[in-house]
């Protein structure tokens, strides 16, 4: 998510400029190790081995990482969870309280409960932010979800007034519909629907369809963008994809089948249209927001804007097919397709050949066919995501010249080596192999929680308990 990626350095926007000096920086800490260990590269029986040895770590890790985001994150003063804490784990910070980022570690609660089947301790720590976000975060007056809030509960305002997005609503919606799914609780779903509804009057594009991303406290969407941020992207786009295929799963609307159906195809047809990667921004009636042909002032400033982000590549592949498996579409050879499509350009050009993991970003130049890559950093959202998809992409084809299951392994070597905090634990913000710097950095911001962590494990742990 460039939320995720660098939402640190924004506020209330999908993604902000990017100085030269960062991108400098990223570059500058590059440092060549030694090569990838291998793991499931020979027989058949090893593959096995390896497998289980995976299968066996990936727990260890879940465990780990639910249990660092689970007591330590309850504020039992003002409610909800404190999402600020420092590389050993200490609370540091503002403790602001945004909608994505309590809605998201409900979700983690609540799916860890489903997986374990255990209601304990996870209930009670999904109530913590189900209760939180129902009585504190929702707007009373006007609907919506705040974006962000204070610690003690006081909505903070952006360009002169307190801002809506679609993005945090749908992650509303997300964190909603897994608690009911999880725990049967029937007013988190009615608060699901209600926002559901919100979104459909306030967010959704009746002319062009998809979805406005900003919206005013009283409801208004910004239909040409705000400021410089363009009306609509895809890492949005995704994002309430998501949230309705959860939504769908335990409230099978026909009117929500349509909406997901026509966010489905705006995404694979759309974001995806022509090329194996995602247009980041769009105008209002789709035309994608391009810097290729400006000068390199106008390319660096807004290249946030416009680049190629393999973590999304990995990300979306996967999620289309959940999405398609989702609405019933039986035999969907050209979302297959594309998915694969989409993790195979990430490997052929975003994927670190010496020591395993994908680069945050790259760019192609006008007048060139190859890609360049301006990030080489590796953020931990991508390569768990990265893991998921490589892992799925191997059960579709599990003969493909790709190997996607030994880079699975490849890709988890990569994880353990340089992203696993072995001292105080957690997952780095990236790479220490490209940015060293790392390993003092935060384990928890309110763009950093367990949502892709756990979720990518909990989904190759199941996936390999199904295979081996």
């Amino acid at each position: 998510m460039l939320q995720d990626n660098l939402g640190a350095m924004t506020t209330n926007r999908v993604s902000g400029p990017l100085s030269s000096a960062f991108l400098l920086m990223s570059i500058l800490f590059l440092n060549l190790s030694s090569p990838v260990d291998g793991r499931c590269q020979a027989h058949k029986e090893k593959v096995e081995t390896d497998g289980k040895v995976i299968l066996s770590e990936l727990k260890e890790q879940l465990r780990e990482e639910l249990d660092h985001f689970g007591s330590g994150t309850i504020d039992t003063v003002y409610g909800g969870y404190f999402t600020d804490m420092n590389y050993k784990w200490e609370l540091e910070g503002s403790q602001n309280k945004m909608i994505v980022t309590q809605a998201r570690l409900v979700w983690s609660n609540a799916n860890a409960s489903i997986y374990f089947n255990e209601k304990e301790p996870y209930f009670n720590y999904a109530r913590q932010g189900f209760e939180f976000i129902q009585n504190v975060m929702w707007d009373k007056k006007y609907g919506g979800f705040y974006d962000i809030l204070d610690r003690e509960g006081k909505p903070l305002g952006s360009h002169g007034q307190y801002m809506k997005t679609a993005y945090g609503n749908a992650f509303a919606i997300y964190g909603l519909a897994a608690y009911y799914r999880a725990f049967g609780d029937t007013s988190a779903l009615n608060l699901a629907v209600r926002t559901y509804n919100w979104m459909d009057q306030h967010s959704y594009d009746p002319k062009y369809g998809g979805y406005f991303q900003n919206i005013s406290r009283e409801g208004e969407p910004f239909k040409d963008g705000l400021g410089p941020v363009p009306p609509k992207d895809q890492n949005s786009m995704i994002h309430i994809m998501e949230a309705f295929t959860e939504l769908y799963q335990v409230w099978p609307n026909p009117e929500l089948r349509v909406r997901l159906d026509s966010l489905f195809h705006d995404v694979r047809d759309i974001a995806i249209d022509g090329h194996p990667y995602l247009t980041l921004f769009f105008k209002r009636d789709w035309t994608p927001i391009s810097y290729r042909d400006s000068s390199n002032y106008l390319r660096t400033a807004h290249f946030e804007d416009d680049h190629i982000s393999f973590g999304h590549n990995v990300e979306t592949a996967w999620l289309l097919l959940e999405t398609s498996k989702a609405l019933g579409l039986k035999n969907d050879e050209e979302t297959i397709r594309i998915s694969k499509w989409m993790d195979d350009y990430a490997l052929e050009n975003g994927w670190d050949k010496e020591l395993g993991g994908i680069y945050d970003s790259g760019y192609i130049f006008r007048g060139e066919t190859n890609v360049t890559i301006i990030m080489p950093t590796k953020q931990w959202w991508s390569q768990i995501e990265a893991l998921n998809s490589f892992l799925m992409m191997s059960e579709l084809y599990p003969h493909d010249k790709m190997n996607y299951y030994v880079k699975f392994c490849e890709q988890w070597n990569y994880i353990e080596k340089y992203l696993l905090d072995r001292k105080y634990g957690g997952w780095y913000w990236g790479g220490v192999d490209k940015a060293p710097q790392n390993e003092k950095g935060p384990k928890a911001t309110i763009w950093k929680v367990d949502y892709h962590t756990t979720r990518g494990l909990i989904n190759c742990i199941r996936r390999l308990e199904e295979k081996l």
